[in-house]
């Protein structure tokens, strides 16, 4: 059941994000965005694939029927693979880099080096609306489904890692599945 609180982020988020597309001249191409379509029927309903060379994800929600999204993922040697399970969900969430990150990138993430700094969620920050936690074995392995700031990174392979998405598109992905969901990214 949807609450005030969720309704009115999801609607705030809904509004902002269009605007800030256009104020950077960004449309997303028509492939990326959310539909459904036909999948395996052999796929089990309630599971995540994805797809990363085609920059899709799909939740398999039906026997032979999925909702598809287009996302940005992990650039070359930084992309996740395997299986995992959403342990967490949050809304708005905060974000720092991994320090791995921050030795990679020090120019971009000099804020960080340092500090005990997290960036607040909102607008701003890179994880967007709602981050969903992958985890395997119980154990955090700091990839995240999530929303972006920079929606022009959807159809690309741009990311330290993580599966982005589009803040409208990661709200309804994440009302629509529960903690303990399959993630299987080939």
């Amino acid at each position: 059941m949807i609450n005030r609180r969720t309704f009115v982020a999801a609607a705030t988020a809904a509004l902002a994000a269009p605007s800030l597309a256009r104020a950077q001249g960004f449309q997303l191409e028509p492939i990326y965005q959310p539909q459904t379509v036909k999948v395996k029927s052999s796929l089990a309903p309630q599971q995540i694939i994805v797809l990363p060379r085609a920059h899709f994800l799909y939740f398999v929600d039906a026997p032979g029927q999925a909702r598809r999204y287009g996302v940005g993922v992990g650039r070359a040697g930084l992309e996740f693979q395997g299986e995992a399970v959403i342990e967490v969900k949050k809304e708005w969430p905060t974000w720092r880099p991994t320090d791995e990150m921050i030795e990679r990138e020090p120019e971009a993430y000099e804020k960080f080096r340092g500090t005990d700094y997290v960036q607040p969620g909102g607008p701003n920050n890179p994880l967007g609306a709602r981050a969903l936690y992958l985890f395997q074995n119980g154990r955090d392995t700091f990839y995240r489904i999530h929303g972006t700031n920079q929606p022009s990174s959807i159809g690309r392979s741009v990311s330290n890692g993580c599966i982005r998405m589009i803040n409208d598109h990661v709200i309804d992905l994440y009302n629509r599945v529960p903690t303990g969901t399959k993630v299987t990214v080939i």
